[in-house]
C-alpha cells in the first residue's frame, strides 16, 4: 500500500501544533495528518488542575527528558518532563496565562523578525482566547482558549499578596493588560473547572471533520526531502513504519527539544555534527539547536503557623477525600486550583524598561523536585519562587545518536554570567524582604529554605547552585531570524527547504518575560495565517 497523501502535515499534537493543525483543517478545504508520538489525552488526572504532580513523572504520558550535567550547578542535571499526549505539554504544565510584554515581541521585530511586534501578535492572542472577563483591548473572547479566574484562593496567598504590597509592589489584576508590572492572581486554562489544554481547546471541535485526521502513537521520525524541498514524513507506529506525503507543506511542532532533534534526523543541521552522527547532510544549518535558553528559579520557603497549604492536602487523606467531593461537587477547592496561584513581577534594576523577574507564589513547599517526584514538606508550608525572565545564558540540542527514539542531548549554560546570577540574588533578597511584612508575619513559623542562616551573596549563590532547576521554558532551539544564526524567516520557513515549517517555543529568538504556553499557542495561530495566506496567493 502507497503512502497516503495530504495537504498538510503536521508533526506533534502539542501547544501549537493542535491549534495549527485544527486550523488548517477548519475551511474544509485541506486534507490535513496530525502526527502525534503520545497517547492520547484520557488520563483523568490530566483533566484536574491540581492533577499536574500526578503527571509529573508519569512515563506514560511524559518524555522525561534529563540535561547533560550542566557546569553552573555544580554539575547537576536538570529534569525536563514534556508532554507525550495530545495537547502535548499543554496538557501537562501548570496552566498558568502569561503572554509577556509588549516590549518582548517588539525585541523580535528589532532582531529582524518582521510582522512579530506586539501589535502585529496581539490579534492572535485575542483570537485564540474566550476571556472570562470579557471582550477588551488587551482580550478576546469566543476563541478555543478557556481563560479564567482561579476558582480557589487561598488565606495565606492573599497575605503574600498584601505583604508584596506593603514591600512596594503595586498591585496588578492583569498581567497581560497594559502594564505587566506588579502582584496579584495569576489567569489560568481552566475552564469549567478543567484543564484548558489545546487538545481540549482545538482538537476536541475539530475532531469531526473528515478532512482532519489525528493520528497519536504516531512517532516521527525522519522528514523526506526531494530536491530540497520537504515532501512527507516517515513516521513509527505500533504497526511499524509507515510514510506519508504532503502535497503542500510540512510543519514540525515538535517543541523545544523534538523540533530540533527532527530537522538533525533529517539531515538538516550542523554539517559536522551531522556527519559524526553518520547521517546524510541535506542542508548545512548551523543554528538547529542552538540558541537553547530557558527561565531558571530557585525557592525560599517558610514553615506556616496555619494549615490550608498544599502540603496539609498531600499528607492527609482525610483532607485528600473532602477535596475530592468538594471538587466532584462543585469543580471547587484545591482541586480546582493550579499549583502557582499568584505572582509577582518585578524589576531586579531600576533603570530595566520591564519586569525581569517572575515571583511565583506557591501554597507548598518541597524537599525535592526531580525525576523522581515533587515531595513536600512534613509540615505546612509556602514558598515564593524567584524565576529569572531575561538570562544570558545559551545551550544547545544535539543527537546522542541517530536512533530516531533515543532521546535528545540537552545542555544547559545557567548562573555563567554576573547578569544571570545577580537576578536571581535580588530574588531570593526580595522574597525575604516580603517574608518580614506586617501581612505575612502571622503566617510564618520559620524559613526553611535556604534557611536563616545563609545569609551573604556568596551563600546564596552557593545555594542556587546547590537547588536552583529550570522553570520548564525551554525555547529558542529552531530561532527565527534572517542570519546565519536563524533555523526559520520571519515566516517560519526553514531556511534553504521548501515545503517546511517549524511552529513552536523552538522558535523564539529570545524567550518571552513569563510563561511560554500562551506564545506557543499563539505562534500556532499567526503561522497557520501565514500557510493559508501563502497557499491562497500560491
Amino acid at each position: 500500500m502507497g503512502a497516503q497523501e495530504f495537504d498538510f502535515i503536521v508533526t506533534g499534537a502539542g501547544s501549537a501544533g493542535c491549534a495549527v493543525a485544527a486550523r488548517l483543517s477548519e475551511s474544509g478545504r485541506y486534507r490535513v495528518l496530525l502526527l502525534e508520538a503520545g497517547r492520547r489525552d484520557n488520563y483523568p488526572w490530566i483533566h484536574i488542575p491540581i492533577g499536574y504532580h500526578k503527571l509529573y513523572t508519569h512515563a506514560g504520558y511524559n518524555w522525561k527528558f534529563e540535561s547533560e550535567p550542566i557546569p553552573g550547578l555544580n554539575n547537576r542535571t536538570s529534569y525536563q518532563p514534556r508532554g507525550k499526549m495530545l495537547g502535548g505539554t499543554s496538557s501537562l504544565n501548570g496552566m498558568v496565562y502569561m503572554r509577556g510584554t509588549a516590549a518582548d515581541y517588539d525585541g523580535w521585530r528589532q532582531r529582524g523578525c518582521e510582522g512579530w511586534d506586539y501589535a502585529s501578535v496581539l490579534p492572535y492572542f485575542r483570537k485564540s482566547e474566550d476571556q472570562e472577563r470579557g471582550e477588551n483591548a488587551f482580550h478576546g473572547v469566543g476563541g478555543p482558549l478557556k481563560v479564567s479566574d482561579s476558582r480557589f484562593r487561598s488565606e495565606i496567598v492573599d497575605a503574600v499578596i498584601e505583604a508584596a504590597v506593603q514591600a512596594g509592589v503595586p498591585r496588578n489584576p492583569d498581567f497581560n493588560g497594559a502594564s505587566q508590572e506588579g502582584v496579584g492572581y495569576y489567569q489560568t486554562t481552566v475552564g469549567k473547572g478543567r484543564r484548558w489544554s489545546t487538545a481540549v481547546a482545538y482538537l476536541k471541535p475539530a475532531r469531526g471533520r473528515a478532512n482532519l485526521v489525528v493520528t497519536p502513537n504516531a512517532h516521527a521520525t525522519r522528514l523526506l526531502i526531494e530536491d530540497g524541498h520537504a515532501v512527507g514524513v516517515e513516521y513509527r507506529t505500533p504497526n511499524g513504519l509507515e510514510t506519508a506525503r504532503a502535497r503542500g507543506e510540512v510543519i514540525v511542532s515538535g517543541g523545544v527539544y523534538g523540533s530540533p532533534q527532527l530537522l538533525l534526523l533529517s539531515g538538516i543541521g550542523p554539517a559536522a555534527h551531522l556527519k559524526e552522527m553518520g547521517l546524510n547532510v541535506v542542508r548545512d544549518l548551523p543554528a538547529v539547536g542552538a540558541n537553547l535558553h530557558d527561565h531558571f528559579n530557585s525557592y525560599v520557603a517558610w514553615r506556616s503557623t496555619k494549615t490550608g497549604t498544599l502540603n496539609d492536602l498531600a499528607l492527609s487523606p482525610t483532607r485528600k477525600v473532602m477535596a475530592g467531593i468538594q471538587y466532584a461537587l462543585g469543580r471547587r477547592g484545591p482541586l480546582a486550583g493550579i499549583s502557582t496561584l499568584a505572582g509577582i513581577l518585578v524589576r531586579s534594576d531600576p533603570r530595566f524598561d520591564r519586569p525581569d523577574l517572575q515571583m511565583n507564589i506557591f501554597l507548598w513547599s518541597i524537599e525535592k523536585r526531580d525525576a523522581s517526584g515533587i515531595y513536600a514538606h512534613k509540615w505546612p508550608g509556602f514558598s515564593i519562587s524567584p524565576v529569572h525572565l531575561r538570562p544570558e545564558g545559551r545551550g544547545r540540542v544535539s543527537l546522542k545518536s541517530p536512533d530516531p527514539l533515543s532521546a535528545p542531548k540537552i545542555e544547559f549554560r545557567y548562573l555563567e554570567t554576573a547578569h544571570d546570577v545577580d537576578a536571581m540574588l535580588y530574588g531570593l533578597r526580595l522574597a525575604r524582604k516580603i517574608a518580614g511584612q506586617p501581612a505575612l508575619k502571622p503566617y510564618i513559623g520559620a524559613e526553611v529554605q535556604p534557611g536563616p542562616a545563609v545569609t551573604s551573596d556568596e551563600e546564596l549563590l552557593a545555594d542556587l547552585r546547590n537547588r536552583g532547576v529550570s522553570n520548564l521554558h525551554p525555547v529558542g532551539t529552531c530561532r527565527m531570524g534572517t542570519g546565519s544564526d536563524a533555523v526559520v524567516d520571519p515566516r517560519l520557513r526553514v531556511h534553504g527547504i521548501r515545503g517546511l515549517r517549524v511552529m513552536d517555543a523552538s522558535i523564539m529568538p529570545q524567550v518571552v518575560g513569563g510563561n511560554t504556553n500562551a506564545p506557543s499557542i499563539m505562534i500556532g495561530e499567526k503561522g497557520t495565517a501565514m500557510i493559508l495566506e501563502d497557499a491562497k496567493n500560491a
